[in-house]
């Protein structure tokens, strides 16, 4: 009798060890799938290749162009003067007052609460405003041309009219270097900042054409007078009688005088 037990707890012992014998592993999928991602991943990583730039200038206009857009669409300040000023003041955004404060366009403490830092300038150790990111240099900005009287007459210049707006600037005080305006000029035509004025403005833009220095045949608008039809009269297109009067429209008032011939003096 005790053989027979014996015997049949072995035979069961030997059927549970085959059982276990046979027993596949699952194939980890999941593990495979994450390290095919990784991989992916990787290989993305080394593709990317970082924009690279002719200058300092053109990273700056990068970076910051769409700011200044957006402030000339809120304040009226246009974002080529923005960029100009901004390069000019902030050294391409390498400069002490721009790398330590954000502080893009030298503006002086003048009754700020806010942080500040110490720079020489005109005089040793001056007093100008610290802001926590650029974009907020770029808004005190707006709002230091918008707010002050003394740059009022610049928001009655036409936005095209980025010659004007540079020579107003240092006619109201803003800088005291003498050729300022014509720094701001030279950049503006030199990395066409006057592009980004456009895009804001859209079909509202119209070029701007300095009357100064110019020959003009001029007309008074009668009743019944279109741009169409002062256009004939003058062999002229209704597009270059719209930018030489800075027209944004075709709407005419009459007794309203036009430029209809321009030409340049010799």
């Amino acid at each position: 009798m005790n053989r027979i037990i014996i015997f049949c707890v072995l035979i069961l012992a030997f059927s549970c060890k085959s059982s276990k014998g046979i027993v596949t592993k699952k194939r980890n999928n999941n593990s495979k799938q994450i390290n095919t991602r990784t991989e992916d991943k990787k290989k993305d990583a080394i593709n990317i290749t970082p924009k690279v730039y002719a200058s300092n200038t053109e990273a700056y206009i990068n970076t910051h162009r769409a700011t200044a857009q957006q402030e000339m669409s809120l304040y009226g300040v246009p974002a080529s003067i923005t960029l100009a000023q901004g390069i000019l003041e902030s050294g391409s955004g390498k400069g002490r007052l721009s790398v330590e404060a954000n502080n893009h366009f030298g503006i002086k403490c003048h009754g700020w609460s806010g942080k500040k830092i110490y720079h020489d300038d005109d005089a040793a150790q001056e007093c100008f405003r610290k802001y926590n990111n650029a974009k907020y240099s770029f808004r005190d900005h707006s709002l230091f041309l918008t707010e002050r009287k003394r740059y009022s007459k610049l928001f009655k210049l036409k936005k095209e009219d980025y010659k004007g707006w540079a020579k107003g600037l240092r006619a109201a005080g803003y800088a005291t270097d003498k050729k300022y305006p014509q720094k701001l000029i030279s950049l503006i035509e030199r990395y066409n900042l006057d592009d980004f004025d456009k895009e804001v403005l859209g079909d509202k833009y119209v070029k701007y054409e300095n009357p100064v220095n110019q020959k003009r045949t001029t007309y008074v608008v009668v009743k019944g007078d279109t741009l169409y039809s002062i256009s004939r009269a003058y062999n002229i297109s209704v597009k270059e009688l719209q930018n030489i009067n800075g027209l944004r429209d075709s709407s005419l008032n009459i007794g309203q005088e036009l430029v209809v011939k321009s030409a340049l003096k010799n």
